[in-house]
């Protein structure tokens, strides 16, 4: 229990991306798989953010010397990942957002099951 609570960021990113799993595979509305999606990915940030980060470290940026250890600064990867997730994941999110507006304006619907229904009806008229 002690081992959990020392690590409670990376808990915290994998109850995250549990409950946009969940939310993505168990609801069949559009938007609310959109928004388990974006559960997800702030998860992994959380988890990536976490993992890169060390306590009592320096960011590497500014004022250092060409001499100074590298030891004694924080690893500036994880933080451009996450920097780099975030304008994909808006940028996608953007899409999937604009895509359910024509599956809308088409089906009339957000359900999913009733969406698949239709374009089957559609298929076997000949349409």
């Amino acid at each position: 229990m002690e081992e959990l609570f020392s690590h409670y960021m990376e808990a915290i990113a994998i109850l995250l991306f549990a409950i946009g799993f969940s939310i993505l595979l168990f609801n069949k509305n559009l938007i609310k798989k959109i928004m388990g999606l974006n559960i997800m990915d702030s998860g992994m940030y959380l988890l990536l953010a976490s993992i890169g980060y060390i306590d009592g470290l320096k960011a590497p940026i500014g004022g250092a010397s060409e001499s100074a250890d590298a030891s004694l600064f924080v690893n500036p990867i994880p933080a451009g990942l996450v920097l780099t997730g975030i304008v994909v994941s808006v940028s996608v999110t953007a899409i999937m957002l604009a895509l359910t507006i024509r599956l809308y304006a088409r089906y009339h619907t957000l359900n999913l099951d009733e969406i698949f229904e239709k374009i089957h009806k559609n298929e076997d008229k000949g349409e």
